[in-house]
């Protein structure tokens, strides 16, 4: 085994065996998978439910009812997709998908119904609005009759994944919606994060008040109690040591001479 592909442990996890790269990858790659498959299951549970609002008065709301449910299509169509991917991944024996491990078999059995009923229901829909009016009175009781079994079928399905909806979706929701954690439990363990840390904020600076120089006063905000006293030029001219006299400044001269 290459250096590069042992997995870097914590000081506490040495006894934990090395985890290659890439199965590291084929781990993310399914829990990717099963967060898609949550958000999406979230966005359906809120269009379903604005959908059964419509279901109670569907000849009064009957335009809505038909724009839910053509909006209802594209979110639908993921769904299977996802799981369809994880149901041909698990069962082809792919070892990630084999760790994770299958739905509970309830929910394995209802989950090909579900697709089933949830096809005849939007296709019977979408052809009530394309059809001649000879096929209207068929199409309409097949979409009566696929509702009922699919609103049973659907239930259980959505009781058995509630949990695991509520657990996953909110991770790829932006932050600070609702209270939800965002955090992976990694972190609320106490593990290293891979976040770059934050970059320093710089200072505020606040503008400085300046007072102009004069006799008494220095520069600040608050007077000193040092006052400016010139200092006293003596009329009789310094001495060196060698005993030459010292130049006067040019100020003390002219003092001297008035």
């Amino acid at each position: 085994m290459r250096a590069e592909d042992r997995e870097i442990l914590l000081p506490g996890e040495a006894e934990r065996p090395p985890v290659r790269r890439a199965e590291r990858r084929a781990d993310a790659g399914v829990a990717a998978n099963a967060r898609l498959t949550a958000a999406n299951a979230a966005v359906l549970l809120v269009l379903l439910a604005a959908e059964g609002v419509t279901v109670l008065r569907v000849r009064a709301l009957l335009m809505p009812h038909v724009f839910i449910g053509v909006v209802l299509i594209p979110p639908v169509l993921l769904k299977v997709a996802s799981t369809g991917w994880r149901f041909a991944r698990y069962y082809s024996g792919v070892p990630a998908y084999r760790r994770k491990g299958p739905p509970p078999l309830l929910l394995r059995l209802l989950g090909p119904v579900v697709v089933i009923l949830t096809v005849v229901l939007l296709a019977s829909g979408v052809g009530l609005l394309l059809v001649s009016p000879s096929w209207l009175a068929l199409l309409l009781k097949v979409h009566k009759a696929s509702f009922v079994l699919w609103f049973g079928a659907m239930t259980i399905h959505v009781l058995g994944h509630l949990g695991e909806v509520f657990r996953l979706a909110p991770r790829d929701w932006p932050r600070g919606w609702a209270g939800w954690p965002t955090a992976p439990r990694a972190r609320a363990a106490g593990r290293v994060s891979r976040r770059r840390p934050a970059r320093p904020r710089p200072a505020r600076l606040r503008p400085a008040r300046l007072r102009l120089a004069r006799p008494g006063r220095t520069i600040g905000r608050r007077p000193s109690r040092v006052r400016f006293r010139p200092a006293r030029l003596s009329a009789r001219p310094a001495t060196c040591p060698s005993g030459r006299q010292r130049p006067l400044p040019v100020r003390a001269r002219a003092i001297r001479r008035s």
